[in-house]
Protein backbone atom coordinates (compact mmCIF):
# COMPACT_ATOMS: atom_id res chain seq x y z
CA UNK A 1 0.00 0.00 0.00
CA UNK A 2 1.53 3.35 -1.10
CA UNK A 3 1.12 6.57 0.86
CA UNK A 4 -0.64 9.44 -0.84
CA UNK A 5 1.43 12.51 -1.53
CA UNK A 6 0.72 15.10 1.14
CA UNK A 7 -0.11 18.71 0.20
CA UNK A 8 0.16 21.77 2.40
CA UNK A 9 -1.34 25.22 1.99
CA UNK A 10 0.61 28.47 2.24
CA UNK A 11 -0.46 29.23 5.82
CA UNK A 12 0.87 25.88 7.11
CA UNK A 13 4.17 26.37 5.30
CA UNK A 14 4.46 29.85 6.76
CA UNK A 15 3.91 28.50 10.31
CA UNK A 16 6.66 25.89 9.86
CA UNK A 17 9.08 28.52 8.53
CA UNK A 18 8.35 30.87 11.45
CA UNK A 19 9.15 28.05 13.91
CA UNK A 20 12.54 27.72 12.25
CA UNK A 21 13.28 31.43 11.84
CA UNK A 22 11.70 32.93 14.94
CA UNK A 23 12.08 30.12 17.56
CA UNK A 24 15.52 28.94 16.45
CA UNK A 25 14.52 25.30 16.03
CA UNK A 26 16.65 23.48 13.47
CA UNK A 27 15.20 22.30 10.21
CA UNK A 28 16.01 18.67 11.07
CA UNK A 29 14.28 18.89 14.44
CA UNK A 30 11.14 20.50 12.97
CA UNK A 31 11.04 17.91 10.22
CA UNK A 32 11.24 15.04 12.70
CA UNK A 33 8.70 16.53 15.13
CA UNK A 34 6.09 17.31 12.43
CA UNK A 35 6.77 14.36 10.18
CA UNK A 36 7.85 16.50 7.26
CA UNK A 37 10.50 15.98 4.66
CA UNK A 38 13.66 17.91 5.44
CA UNK A 39 14.12 18.90 1.81
CA UNK A 40 10.63 20.36 1.67
CA UNK A 41 11.15 22.40 4.83
CA UNK A 42 14.47 23.74 3.48
CA UNK A 43 12.75 24.88 0.25
CA UNK A 44 10.03 26.62 2.28
CA UNK A 45 12.63 28.50 4.30
CA UNK A 46 14.49 29.46 1.15
CA UNK A 47 11.23 30.70 -0.44
CA UNK A 48 10.48 32.76 2.66
CA UNK A 49 13.95 34.36 2.73
CA UNK A 50 13.69 35.26 -0.98
CA UNK A 51 10.30 36.91 -0.46
CA UNK A 52 11.63 38.94 2.46
CA UNK A 53 14.40 40.16 0.17
CA UNK A 54 11.76 41.34 -2.36
CA UNK A 55 12.31 38.49 -4.78
CA UNK A 56 9.47 36.32 -6.16
CA UNK A 57 11.27 33.11 -5.23
CA UNK A 58 10.34 29.69 -6.57
CA UNK A 59 6.97 28.12 -6.03
CA UNK A 60 3.83 29.49 -4.50
CA UNK A 61 4.35 32.67 -2.41
CA UNK A 62 4.13 32.37 1.37
CA UNK A 63 3.82 35.98 2.60
CA UNK A 64 0.68 38.10 2.09
CA UNK A 65 2.62 40.73 0.17
CA UNK A 66 3.96 38.24 -2.34
CA UNK A 67 0.56 36.58 -2.67
CA UNK A 68 -0.99 39.98 -3.51
CA UNK A 69 1.81 40.71 -5.96
CA UNK A 70 1.33 37.34 -7.64
CA UNK A 71 -2.45 37.99 -7.86
CA UNK A 72 -1.91 41.43 -9.44
CA UNK A 73 0.57 39.98 -11.90
CA UNK A 74 -1.99 37.38 -12.96
CA UNK A 75 -4.70 40.03 -13.38
CA UNK A 76 -2.32 42.19 -15.39
CA UNK A 77 -1.46 39.26 -17.65
CA UNK A 78 -5.14 38.58 -18.30
CA UNK A 79 -5.85 42.24 -19.03
CA UNK A 80 -3.01 42.40 -21.54
CA UNK A 81 -4.37 39.27 -23.15
CA UNK A 82 -7.89 40.74 -23.30
CA UNK A 83 -6.57 43.97 -24.84
CA UNK A 84 -4.69 42.02 -27.46
CA UNK A 85 -7.81 40.04 -28.34
CA UNK A 86 -9.92 43.21 -28.61
CA UNK A 87 -7.33 44.95 -30.77
CA UNK A 88 -7.22 42.00 -33.16
CA UNK A 89 -11.03 41.83 -33.24
CA UNK A 90 -11.26 45.60 -33.85
CA UNK A 91 -8.88 45.24 -36.76
CA UNK A 92 -10.76 42.29 -38.26
CA UNK A 93 -14.00 44.33 -38.27
CA UNK A 94 -12.29 46.78 -40.67
CA UNK A 95 -13.76 49.79 -38.87
CA UNK A 96 -13.29 53.16 -40.51
CA UNK A 97 -11.42 56.03 -38.91
CA UNK A 98 -14.70 57.78 -38.04
CA UNK A 99 -15.77 54.80 -35.91
CA UNK A 100 -12.45 54.75 -34.04
CA UNK A 101 -12.65 58.48 -33.40
CA UNK A 102 -16.22 58.17 -32.17
CA UNK A 103 -15.10 55.44 -29.77
CA UNK A 104 -12.32 57.69 -28.46
CA UNK A 105 -14.85 60.47 -27.91
CA UNK A 106 -17.20 58.17 -25.98
CA UNK A 107 -14.40 56.84 -23.79
CA UNK A 108 -13.15 60.39 -23.18
CA UNK A 109 -16.54 61.23 -21.69
CA UNK A 110 -15.91 58.43 -19.17
CA UNK A 111 -12.72 60.17 -17.96
CA UNK A 112 -10.37 57.84 -19.87
CA UNK A 113 -7.33 59.76 -21.19
CA UNK A 114 -7.38 60.38 -24.94
CA UNK A 115 -3.70 59.54 -25.33
CA UNK A 116 -4.20 56.14 -23.70
CA UNK A 117 -7.22 55.24 -25.87
CA UNK A 118 -5.49 56.42 -29.06
CA UNK A 119 -2.49 54.29 -28.20
CA UNK A 120 -4.66 51.24 -27.60
CA UNK A 121 -6.58 51.71 -30.86
CA UNK A 122 -3.48 52.55 -32.85
CA UNK A 123 -4.66 55.96 -34.10
CA UNK A 124 -2.97 59.35 -34.09
CA UNK A 125 -3.90 61.68 -31.25
CA UNK A 126 -3.28 64.78 -33.38
CA UNK A 127 -5.39 63.21 -36.13
CA UNK A 128 -8.19 62.65 -33.65
CA UNK A 129 -8.19 66.30 -32.53
CA UNK A 130 -8.09 67.48 -36.14
CA UNK A 131 -11.08 65.28 -36.96
CA UNK A 132 -12.94 66.70 -33.95
CA UNK A 133 -12.25 70.22 -35.22
CA UNK A 134 -13.59 69.36 -38.68
CA UNK A 135 -16.60 67.61 -37.18
CA UNK A 136 -17.40 70.67 -35.07
CA UNK A 137 -17.26 72.83 -38.20
CA UNK A 138 -19.56 70.42 -40.07
CA UNK A 139 -22.02 70.40 -37.19
CA UNK A 140 -22.15 74.20 -37.16
CA UNK A 141 -22.64 74.24 -40.93
CA UNK A 142 -25.38 71.60 -40.68
CA UNK A 143 -27.14 73.65 -37.99
CA UNK A 144 -27.11 76.75 -40.21
CA UNK A 145 -28.24 74.82 -43.27
CA UNK A 146 -31.04 73.06 -41.40
CA UNK A 147 -32.31 76.44 -40.21
CA UNK A 148 -32.27 77.78 -43.77
CA UNK A 149 -34.04 74.68 -45.12
CA UNK A 150 -36.77 74.87 -42.49
CA UNK A 151 -37.22 78.61 -43.07
CA UNK A 152 -37.51 78.13 -46.84
CA UNK A 153 -39.97 75.28 -46.44
CA UNK A 154 -42.27 77.13 -44.05
CA UNK A 155 -42.02 80.39 -46.03
CA UNK A 156 -43.40 78.52 -49.04
CA UNK A 157 -46.40 77.45 -47.03
CA UNK A 158 -45.03 73.90 -46.83
CA UNK A 159 -45.23 73.68 -50.64
CA UNK A 160 -41.57 73.46 -51.66
CA UNK A 161 -39.84 70.15 -52.24
CA UNK A 162 -36.08 69.61 -52.31
CA UNK A 163 -35.56 71.01 -55.82
CA UNK A 164 -37.22 74.34 -55.15
CA UNK A 165 -35.55 74.69 -51.76
CA UNK A 166 -32.14 74.14 -53.39
CA UNK A 167 -32.98 76.77 -56.02
CA UNK A 168 -34.16 79.30 -53.44
CA UNK A 169 -31.12 78.82 -51.22
CA UNK A 170 -28.84 79.04 -54.26
CA UNK A 171 -30.43 82.40 -55.05
CA UNK A 172 -29.39 83.52 -51.57
CA UNK A 173 -25.81 82.37 -52.17
CA UNK A 174 -26.15 79.22 -50.06
CA UNK A 175 -24.70 76.16 -51.77
CA UNK A 176 -26.28 72.86 -50.78
CA UNK A 177 -27.00 69.64 -52.66
CA UNK A 178 -30.49 68.35 -53.24
CA UNK A 179 -29.71 65.09 -51.45
CA UNK A 180 -28.58 66.96 -48.35
CA UNK A 181 -31.80 68.97 -48.44
CA UNK A 182 -33.80 65.76 -48.73
CA UNK A 183 -31.94 64.27 -45.76
CA UNK A 184 -32.56 67.37 -43.62
CA UNK A 185 -36.22 67.47 -44.64
CA UNK A 186 -36.60 63.83 -43.66
CA UNK A 187 -34.76 64.43 -40.39
CA UNK A 188 -37.05 67.31 -39.40
CA UNK A 189 -40.24 65.80 -40.79
CA UNK A 190 -40.74 68.44 -43.50
CA UNK A 191 -43.21 66.79 -45.85
CA UNK A 192 -45.23 68.29 -48.68
CA UNK A 193 -48.77 66.92 -48.36
CA UNK A 194 -50.89 67.15 -51.50
CA UNK A 195 -54.43 65.84 -51.75
CA UNK A 196 -56.73 65.66 -54.74
CA UNK A 197 -60.37 66.56 -54.28
CA UNK A 198 -63.53 66.83 -56.31
CA UNK A 199 -63.10 68.73 -59.61
CA UNK A 200 -65.75 70.30 -61.83
CA UNK A 201 -65.45 70.90 -65.60
CA UNK A 202 -66.94 73.69 -67.66
CA UNK A 203 -69.93 73.16 -69.96
CA UNK A 204 -68.89 72.78 -73.61
CA UNK A 205 -72.23 71.36 -74.76
CA UNK A 206 -73.65 74.41 -76.50
CA UNK A 207 -74.59 75.58 -79.96
CA UNK A 208 -72.34 78.67 -79.97
CA UNK A 209 -69.56 78.95 -82.58
CA UNK A 210 -66.08 77.81 -81.52
CA UNK A 211 -62.66 78.92 -82.76
CA UNK A 212 -59.83 76.86 -84.18
CA UNK A 213 -56.88 75.81 -82.06
CA UNK A 214 -54.49 78.50 -83.29
CA UNK A 215 -52.16 78.08 -80.31
CA UNK A 216 -51.68 74.37 -81.08
CA UNK A 217 -49.80 73.75 -77.83
CA UNK A 218 -47.12 76.34 -78.59
CA UNK A 219 -46.65 77.08 -74.91
CA UNK A 220 -43.29 78.89 -75.08
CA UNK A 221 -43.58 82.26 -76.84
CA UNK A 222 -40.38 84.25 -77.23
CA UNK A 223 -41.72 87.45 -75.66
CA UNK A 224 -44.45 88.61 -73.28
CA UNK A 225 -47.92 89.42 -74.59
CA UNK A 226 -47.75 87.07 -77.56
CA UNK A 227 -49.97 84.28 -76.24
CA UNK A 228 -52.30 84.18 -73.25
CA UNK A 229 -54.46 81.39 -71.94
CA UNK A 230 -57.55 81.40 -69.73
CA UNK A 231 -59.82 79.00 -67.88
CA UNK A 232 -62.32 78.69 -65.02
CA UNK A 233 -62.06 76.61 -61.86
CA UNK A 234 -64.20 75.95 -58.79
CA UNK A 235 -63.33 76.57 -55.12
CA UNK A 236 -65.37 75.05 -52.30
CA UNK A 237 -66.48 77.18 -49.34
CA UNK A 238 -68.94 76.49 -46.52
CA UNK A 239 -71.47 78.85 -48.11
CA UNK A 240 -71.22 77.40 -51.62
CA UNK A 241 -68.97 77.27 -54.68
CA UNK A 242 -66.73 80.18 -55.67
CA UNK A 243 -65.80 80.47 -59.36
CA UNK A 244 -62.38 81.74 -60.43
CA UNK A 245 -61.52 82.86 -63.97
CA UNK A 246 -57.84 83.57 -64.61
CA UNK A 247 -55.68 84.76 -67.51
CA UNK A 248 -52.05 83.62 -67.77
CA UNK A 249 -49.21 84.91 -69.96
CA UNK A 250 -47.49 81.84 -71.40
CA UNK A 251 -44.14 83.62 -71.65
CA UNK A 252 -43.64 84.04 -67.89
CA UNK A 253 -46.49 81.86 -66.56
CA UNK A 254 -47.69 84.97 -64.71
CA UNK A 255 -51.33 85.42 -63.78
CA UNK A 256 -52.17 88.83 -65.26
CA UNK A 257 -55.92 88.90 -64.78
CA UNK A 258 -58.50 87.19 -62.62
CA UNK A 259 -62.06 87.50 -61.38
CA UNK A 260 -64.10 85.62 -58.78
CA UNK A 261 -67.85 85.35 -58.26
CA UNK A 262 -70.51 83.05 -56.85
CA UNK A 263 -71.88 82.40 -60.38
CA UNK A 264 -70.22 81.64 -63.68
CA UNK A 265 -71.66 83.91 -66.41
CA UNK A 266 -69.78 85.21 -69.42
CA UNK A 267 -69.15 88.41 -67.46
CA UNK A 268 -66.76 86.48 -65.17
CA UNK A 269 -64.27 85.58 -67.92
CA UNK A 270 -64.71 89.01 -69.55
CA UNK A 271 -63.82 90.75 -66.28
CA UNK A 272 -60.66 88.65 -65.90
CA UNK A 273 -59.62 89.46 -69.49
CA UNK A 274 -60.33 93.17 -69.04
CA UNK A 275 -58.04 93.19 -66.00
CA UNK A 276 -55.27 91.57 -68.04
CA UNK A 277 -55.74 94.03 -70.91
CA UNK A 278 -55.65 97.00 -68.54
CA UNK A 279 -52.40 95.79 -66.96
CA UNK A 280 -50.52 94.71 -70.11
CA UNK A 281 -52.01 96.71 -72.99
CA UNK A 282 -51.22 93.93 -75.47
CA UNK A 283 -50.65 94.54 -79.19
CA UNK A 284 -53.19 93.47 -81.79
CA UNK A 285 -52.79 89.89 -82.94
CA UNK A 286 -52.15 88.39 -79.49
CA UNK A 287 -53.46 84.81 -79.24
CA UNK A 288 -56.07 84.40 -76.50
CA UNK A 289 -56.51 80.67 -75.86
CA UNK A 290 -59.21 78.95 -73.78
CA UNK A 291 -61.36 75.85 -73.76
CA UNK A 292 -64.72 75.52 -75.52
CA UNK A 293 -66.80 76.61 -72.53
CA UNK A 294 -69.96 78.58 -73.23
CA UNK A 295 -68.53 81.59 -71.42
CA UNK A 296 -65.63 81.84 -73.89
CA UNK A 297 -67.91 81.27 -76.89
CA UNK A 298 -70.38 83.93 -75.71
CA UNK A 299 -71.03 87.08 -77.72
CA UNK A 300 -69.87 89.29 -74.83
CA UNK A 301 -66.48 87.64 -74.60
CA UNK A 302 -65.98 87.45 -78.37
CA UNK A 303 -66.86 91.14 -78.73
CA UNK A 304 -64.20 92.00 -76.15
CA UNK A 305 -61.60 90.05 -78.13
CA UNK A 306 -62.63 91.73 -81.37
CA UNK A 307 -62.55 95.21 -79.82
CA UNK A 308 -58.90 94.80 -78.79
CA UNK A 309 -57.74 92.90 -81.85
CA UNK A 310 -57.05 89.63 -80.02
CA UNK A 311 -57.17 86.32 -81.91
CA UNK A 312 -59.36 83.67 -80.34
CA UNK A 313 -58.04 80.11 -79.98
CA UNK A 314 -59.87 77.18 -78.39
CA UNK A 315 -58.85 73.68 -77.34
CA UNK A 316 -60.01 70.70 -79.31
CA UNK A 317 -63.10 68.96 -78.01
CA UNK A 318 -62.41 66.84 -74.92
CA UNK A 319 -58.65 67.54 -75.02
CA UNK A 320 -57.45 69.04 -71.75
CA UNK A 321 -53.80 68.94 -72.88
CA UNK A 322 -54.43 71.83 -75.27
CA UNK A 323 -54.74 74.07 -72.20
CA UNK A 324 -52.43 72.15 -69.85
CA UNK A 325 -50.49 75.19 -68.63
CA UNK A 326 -53.63 76.76 -67.21
CA UNK A 327 -54.71 73.42 -65.78
CA UNK A 328 -51.33 73.18 -64.08
CA UNK A 329 -51.78 76.59 -62.46
CA UNK A 330 -55.15 75.59 -61.07
CA UNK A 331 -53.66 72.35 -59.73
CA UNK A 332 -50.85 74.27 -58.01
CA UNK A 333 -53.35 76.73 -56.56
CA UNK A 334 -55.43 73.96 -55.07
CA UNK A 335 -52.58 71.76 -53.86
CA UNK A 336 -50.60 74.60 -52.35
CA UNK A 337 -53.41 76.69 -50.91
CA UNK A 338 -57.10 75.87 -51.48
CA UNK A 339 -57.10 72.21 -50.43
CA UNK A 340 -55.28 73.18 -47.24
CA UNK A 341 -57.97 75.64 -46.20
CA UNK A 342 -61.52 75.39 -44.96
CA UNK A 343 -63.08 78.66 -46.13
CA UNK A 344 -65.93 79.86 -43.96
CA UNK A 345 -67.40 81.95 -46.77
CA UNK A 346 -66.66 83.24 -50.25
CA UNK A 347 -65.20 86.55 -49.04
CA UNK A 348 -62.54 84.67 -47.08
CA UNK A 349 -61.73 82.53 -50.13
CA UNK A 350 -61.48 85.60 -52.40
CA UNK A 351 -58.95 87.27 -50.09
CA UNK A 352 -56.86 84.12 -49.73
CA UNK A 353 -56.80 83.27 -53.45
CA UNK A 354 -55.85 86.85 -54.33
CA UNK A 355 -53.03 86.68 -51.78
CA UNK A 356 -51.81 83.42 -53.31
CA UNK A 357 -51.77 84.89 -56.83
CA UNK A 358 -50.18 88.26 -56.03
CA UNK A 359 -47.87 87.55 -53.12
CA UNK A 360 -46.85 83.94 -53.61
CA UNK A 361 -47.44 82.65 -57.14
CA UNK A 362 -46.43 85.76 -59.11
CA UNK A 363 -44.04 87.18 -56.55
CA UNK A 364 -42.14 84.35 -54.90
CA UNK A 365 -43.01 80.89 -56.19
CA UNK A 366 -40.10 79.32 -58.06
CA UNK A 367 -41.11 77.70 -61.36
CA UNK A 368 -39.02 74.88 -62.75
CA UNK A 369 -40.03 75.95 -66.28
CA UNK A 370 -38.56 79.42 -65.60
CA UNK A 371 -35.25 78.03 -64.38
CA UNK A 372 -36.51 78.32 -60.81
CA UNK A 373 -37.47 81.97 -60.95
CA UNK A 374 -40.73 83.60 -60.03
CA UNK A 375 -42.85 85.06 -62.88
CA UNK A 376 -42.11 88.61 -61.71
CA UNK A 377 -38.36 87.96 -61.60
CA UNK A 378 -38.44 86.23 -64.98
CA UNK A 379 -40.11 89.23 -66.60
CA UNK A 380 -37.74 91.84 -65.20
CA UNK A 381 -35.09 91.64 -67.99
CA UNK A 382 -37.79 91.88 -70.65
CA UNK A 383 -39.41 94.77 -68.81
CA UNK A 384 -36.06 96.56 -68.63
CA UNK A 385 -35.47 96.03 -72.36
CA UNK A 386 -38.96 97.30 -73.17
CA UNK A 387 -38.48 100.44 -71.08
CA UNK A 388 -35.08 101.04 -72.68
CA UNK A 389 -36.60 100.69 -76.16
CA UNK A 390 -39.42 103.06 -75.31
CA UNK A 391 -37.06 105.69 -73.92
CA UNK A 392 -34.82 105.31 -76.99
CA UNK A 393 -37.76 105.91 -79.33
CA UNK A 394 -38.77 109.03 -77.46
Amino acid sequence: MTDKRRSFDASFKLQVVKIVKEQGVSIRQVSQDMGLGETAVRSWVKQYEAELAGQPGIGKPLTMEQQRIRQLEEENRRLRQDVEILKKAFGLLCTRTEVSQRLVQQLQQKAIPVSHVCQLLGISRSGYYEARRRQSGREQTTCVLSTQVKASFHASGACYGSRRIVAELSGKGIKISRYRVRRLMHEYGLRVCWKRKFVHTTDSKHALPVAENILDRQFEPAEPNQAWTSDITYIRTRTGWLYLAAVLDLYSRKIIGWAMASTMPATLVSTALQMAIAQRRPPAGLIMHSDRGSQYASAEYQALLHRHGLRCSMSRKGNCWDNSVMERFFLSLKMERVWRRDYANQEEAIRDVADYIVEFYNGRRLHSHLNYQSPNAFEQPSTAETLSAVSGNT
